[in-house]
């Protein structure tokens, strides 16, 4: 499968809103993820001595919870992340593997494809806790290479989860899953397949990967590799160009940290994209989170470049969060297209903000109605509607269809601006009390999500068209229809600026 790099011109890097277009079609990816599994378990507590045994603090245990690490982090961060991950890789009969696949199952987004083979410990690493310290890691594994027998049963499930995957990630922790035969076997069947393969490397020879289009390895794994530093951008440049040699592949992603990442193609120019992290609090679980956006992001059609900023963006939520963390659809999506909108005004804010901010109001005895439209140019009938909604509820919330909204319900000349600019003005609005977007051709799943009590819409509207109308009904609400100014509308003004000038 070739890549495309840019799918809007290489002088026209995507925008947020763009990449928020590919966030919304994250639930199409179907990735497949094989590799090595591990539970990751935290034991956190307080320390407030020293043992009299040995100069060691004495943990007092609080709090016992593990979670899914190594490839089956991917497939996590890829389910929260909105698409649907199969999991190949092996457990044993233990309790740890019995954790891994009571999360795996309880996990929505995951198909789980696991083999349990016996007299083989599941991978587990417990971390000692105390506040966002880490006291003692404890890791229970082999890295033996699978016998022939595991080797048969991965790669049946294998070719069992082929057909239903659009992407193929190869996670490898060293562990002995991706061990030469069960790497060489994926790599020559996806080769012949034509499927696209991103291995996440922890061999010191790329060469292992060849087959693999990209290739995501870290600093130190690819000094390491290529023996060629990568703290600055030309360096690192280089040994992804090395890297890429190795391996045949069409590109090689290089993460580096708080220095952002290095993207490296075949017969172009090496992309630096700097960290969009605000802080950061633990880098761990950091490169499963970027490799399962950029796989996601593939999955659903995006050009490389753009998966590489979604992923890049992704990351940098990551570090933000203590220990292994998910970053889920709405959170990317917060950070790509309201980030700059909620530093301007609060008022704007996403479903689960707003979700909120209804419960409150709700609580405090508050009355919430709801409009919803394009409002691509404010005109006077729109103030109108507004002020006339305002006046009928003590909070007004408006929902705004986004751009590939709009462009589905008016055509493809519309909007004429872009859903960040008309938040960013109906926020100015003094009647609106919130403003969040809705993707979907009608507002009736963000409707029944807020459970407004009054529903506004124009007067060239009945009751009985307008969407959500029975559902506010149901639960006690009302539907308000506000008579509307003779002579303004979007589309009357787009057609009077766009008609030829009379002589």
């Amino acid at each position: 499968m070739n890549l495309s790099l840019v799918s809007t011109g290489p002088t026209s890097p995507p925008t947020d809103i763009q990449l928020a277009a590919v966030v919304r079609a994250f639930h199409t990816a179907r990735v497949l993820v094989i590799g090595d599994v591990i539970l990751d378990r935290y034991v956190t507590g307080s320390v407030h001595r020293l043992s009299p045994e040995a100069p060691i603090p004495v943990l007092r245990p609080a709090d016992n919870r593990c979670t899914l690490g190594g490839a089956a982090n991917v497939a996590l961060n890829i389910a929260t992340l909105g698409g649907q991950a199969i999991l190949v890789g092996v457990v044993g009969n233990d309790a740890a593997g019995d954790d891994v696949e009571r999360l795996v199952r309880t996990t929505p987004g995951i198909a789980s494809a696991l083999v349990r083979i016996p007299n083989r410990p599941t991978t587990a690493k417990t971390r000692f806790m105390t506040g966002s310290h880490q006291l003692l890691r404890l890791d229970e594994e082999t890295t033996a290479p699978l016998d022939q027998d595991g080797l048969l049963a991965v790669m049946e499930a294998v070719e069992a989860s082929l057909g239903d995957a659009d992407v193929i990630v190869l996670s490898d922790y060293a562990k002995g899953v991706l061990c030469d035969g069960v790497l060489d076997a994926i790599l020559a069947r996806t080769t012949k397949a034509g499927l696209l393969v991103i291995a996440d490397p922890k061999r010191p020879d790329f060469a292992a990967y060849r087959g693999a289009a990209i290739l995501t390895p870290n600093e130190h794994e690819v000094r390491v590799a290529t023996r060629i530093e990568a703290d600055h951008d030309a360096e690192a440049d280089r040994a992804g160009r090395v890297a890429l040699e190795a391996t045949g592949g069409q590109a090689v992603l290089v993460t580096r940290s708080a220095k952002g990442l290095t993207l490296v193609c075949r017969d172009q120019d090496a992309l630096h994209l700097p960290t969009r992290a605000r802080e950061v609090a633990d880098v761990s679980g950091a490169g499963d989170t970027l490799v399962a956006a950029l796989s996601v992001a593939l999955g659903a059609g995006a050009a490389l470049l753009d998966a590489a900023m979604l992923a890049n963006a992704t990351a940098g939520i990551s570090v933000g969060k203590q220990g292994t963390a998910t970053v889920s659809r709405q959170e990317l999506l917060d950070v790509l297209h309201l980030d700059d909108l909620v530093t301007t005004d609060r008022k704007v804010a996403s479903l689960e903000d707003a979700i909120e901010r209804v419960a409150e109001w709700h609580r405090r005895g508050l009355k919430v109605g709801f409009a919803n439209g394009c409002f691509d140019l404010i005109h006077p009938g729109h103030v109108r509607l507004l002020s006339e909604a305002r006046a009928a509820c003590d909070r007004l919330i408006v929902a705004l269809n986004t751009d590939a909204s709009v462009k589905r319900l008016k055509g493809p000349s519309r909007p004429l601006q872009n859903e960040m600019a008309r938040a960013t003005v109906m926020a100015s609005m003094s009647p609106v009390d919130l403003v969040t977007l809705f993707d979907e051709d009608t507002p009736l799943e963000m409707i029944q999500a807020l459970r407004p009590d009054v529903l506004v819409k124009g007067s060239d509207y009945t009751v009985d068209q307008v969407v959500g109308a029975k559902d506010v009904q149901a639960w006690g609400g009302k539907v308000v229809l506000v008579t509307l100014r003779e002579g303004h509308s979007t589309t009357g003004t787009i057609r009077r600026m766009t008609a030829p000038a009379e002589n």
